[in-house]
C-alpha cells in the first residue's frame, strides 16, 4: 500500500477509477437526493424509521451489487446471501436498532435450482449468524429485463426510541474503529476492472496462491451485529458503516473533522486491487474499507471500555472541521 496526500480522484492515463469503471458515486448520492425529493421526507439515516410510540420499526433494504458477477465467473454464490443479509443489518446496526426479520428478493432470467440452493444456503448461514429471522421472498423470472440474476433483501428491526443512537459524533468523541473481512460488498466494480486487467477469476491469488482471486474477492461481508449491545452500554453518540463511499461514511455521524490515527491495516486484496488497477490512494480510500469495517464516535472515557469488550480499537478522534483524515489524505 502505497501513501500520499493526492487529493484528486483522476489518476494517470492507465489508471482507475471509480467513475471510469462505470460507479460515479457523486452522480449516484444526486440521484438518491432527488428519489428521496420526490418520494419525501422520511426519519432516519441508514433506515427509514416508524413511529410506533415508545418504539421505532426501522427498515432497510440494499443488495449484493456486482460481487454477483464474480460469483458468477467462479460458479460460486454460496456466500453471497451472508452479502445481502449482511449489508442490511450492519446498517441497521449502525443506527442503534436491533434486526428481526429479513426477507429476500430473486430476480433472475431463468430459474437455476442449483444457483438457488447456495442463494438460499448462503441467507440461512446469515440469519442464523446475525439473529435474524427469515421470513419469506420471492423469486422472478425476468428474461426480458434481468441478464444472469440480482439478489436484494430488506431487513425490519425494532429499538426502543431511548436506544437509538443520536447520531451525531461531538468534538472531542474518540473514534473506535472494527476490522472488516476485507471488501465486503462495495466497489467491486473498481475492484473487477482493476483485477481483470492482468488476470482470471480463477487464477492464484498471487499474495496466497492457495487461494483463487475470485474467492478472495468473495469473502463474505462481516456481520456487525454482535456490536449493538456493547455500543448501546457504551453511550454511542454516532456510528457508521462503511460501505460506498469508503471513509468518506464518517460524514454521516455529523459534520465534523474525523483525524483517524490508527486505522486497521487493508488486507492484501487492497494492495492488489491498487497495483493491478493503478488506483491512487485517495480513490481507494472513497471507495474501499481498506480495512476498517464499522466505527462509533463516544465520549473518551468509555471508548476505552468499548474497545476491551469487542474486538476494536481507537483508531482517531472527533474534531472541528469537516473532512476525513486518515493516512496523510484528507477525504471530503
Amino acid at each position: 500500500m502505497t501513501t500520499g496526500t493526492d487529493q484528486d480522484t483522476e489518476t494517470d492515463d492507465e489508471g482507475l477509477t471509480y467513475a471510469a469503471a462505470g460507479v460515479d458515486i457523486d452522480a449516484s448520492e444526486a440521484a438518491t437526493a432527488a428519489l428521496v425529493g420526490a418520494a419525501g421526507e422520511f426519519e432516519g439515516d441508514y433506515a427509514g424509521l416508524v413511529d410506533l410510540g415508545e418504539s421505532y420499526l426501522a427498515l432497510a433494504t440494499d443488495g449484493v451489487g456486482t460481487k454477483l458477477l464474480v460469483a458468477e465467473a467462479v460458479d460460486d454464490y454460496s456466500t453471497v446471501g451472508i452479502d445481502c443479509l449482511a449489508m442490511n443489518v450492519n446498517d441497521l446496526v449502525a443506527q442503534g436498532v436491533e434486526p428481526v426479520a429479513f426477507v429476500d428478493y430473486l430476480a433472475v432470467e431463468e430459474p437455476d435450482d442449483r444457483t438457488a440452493e447456495q442463494l438460499g444456503e448462503g441467507l440461512r448461514r446469515g440469519a442464523e449468524a446475525a439473529g435474524v429471522a427469515l421470513v419469506g421472498g420471492e423469486t422472478a423470472v425476468l428474461p426480458d429485463i434481468v441478464s444472469g440474476l440480482d439478489v436484494a433483501g430488506a431487513c425490519a428491526g425494532l429499538a426502543p426510541k431511548t436506544a437509538l443512537f443520536p447520531g451525531v459524533a461531538e468534538v472531542g468523541d474518540a473514534v473506535v474503529g472494527w476490522p472488516s473481512s476485507g471488501i465486503h460488498s462495495n466497489g467491486l466494480t473498481l475492484a473487477r476492472e482493476a483485477v481483470t486487467r492482468e488476470y482470471e477469476y480463477t487464477d492464484p491469488f498471487p499474495p496466497d496462491p492457495a487461494r483463487r482471486i475470485g474467492d478472495v474477492l468473495l469473502e463474505p461481508t462481516r456481520l456487525y451485529t454482535d456490536l449493538l449491545d456493547p455500543l448501546r452500554e457504551h453511550g454511542v453518540h454516532a456510528a457508521a458503516h462503511i460501505t460506498g463511499g469508503g471513509w468518506t461514511n464518517l460524514s454521516r455521524m455529523g459534520p465534523n473533522r474525523y483525524e483517524i490515527t490508527d486505522p486497521f491495516d487493508p488486507q492484501p486484496v487492497f494492495e492488489f486491487v491498487q497495483q493491478t488497477g493503478v488506483v491512487d490512494d485517495a480513490e481507494m480510500h472513497r471507495t474501499f474499507n481498506m480495512g476498517t469495517g464499522f466505527v462509533a464516535a463516544l465520549p473518551p472515557a468509555d471508548a476505552e471500555a468499548l474497545a476491551a469488550a469487542t474486538d476494536g480499537r481507537l483508531v482517531g478522534t472527533v474534531t472541528d472541521g469537516e473532512a476525513v483524515a486518515v493516512r496523510g489524505l484528507s477525504l471530503s
